[in-house]
């Protein structure tokens, strides 16, 4: 029986490869920088950051960022920015500020008080810490949807940021007051260009 399977699975790899080496390379055209005008300058200018000035956000230039993160975008539904595996929508947004730390409430458009006390990670007028209520490999996905909306935003409005893992777990845990089936995922600290 073990033989046969064996054999079945070879026969099929070496189908699987002799059809693999009938296609050909695709040559892509260069990107159209005019189509889409203004999401295709956000991905020409988006870079990392990890310097920045000292300004604080307007509170526009705020509420555009969090609502680009993870904001709803469709009200009647519920649904918002970022898609989520199995729709869990499983990724919280902190926002970390130099006097406190927030929570992102979206349905309410709100920054909800959590605790006092500066744990930016990185000195930059604005954290944001996104954390995972599920397990960390869908969490992890979720993450960097959420992430690449803070980037494209960022880039679009003129807004420094850098995508970062590095950060202090234990202090941020405490100060955001995480569950034990929370996980810290990323943080992106946000300002205006130094």
């Amino acid at each position: 029986m073990m033989r046969r399977f064996l054999f079945f699975m070879t026969m099929f790899l070496f189908i699987s490869c002799l059809n693999a080496q009938e296609l050909k390379p695709i040559k892509l055209n260069a990107p159209d920088l005019n189509r889409g005008e203004k999401v295709m300058k956000a991905f020409a200018d988006r870079k990392s950051t990890r310097e920045f000035s000292d300004k604080k956000l307007s509170l526009q230039d705020l509420s555009d960022l969090l609502w680009a993160a993870n904001g709803i975008n469709r009200p009647k539904e519920g649904k918002k920015t970022a898609p989520s595996s199995r729709n869990k929508q499983d990724v919280k947004v902190y926002v970390c500020l130099s006097e406190g730390s927030y929570l992102y409430n979206p349905n309410s458009s709100t920054l909800d008080p959590i605790s006092k006390g500066d744990v930016r990670p990185l000195k930059a007028p604005v954290c944001l810490i996104l954390v995972s209520d599920t397990d960390q490999s869908w969490g992890s996905v979720d993450a960097g949807i959420v992430s690449q909306n803070i980037s494209l935003l960022c880039s679009g409005i003129g807004l420094a940021t850098v995508p970062r893992a590095t950060m202090n777990e234990a202090e941020l845990k405490n100060a955001l007051k995480l569950t034990g089936t929370q996980t810290l995922i990323l943080n992106h600290p946000v300002g205006y260009f130094k």
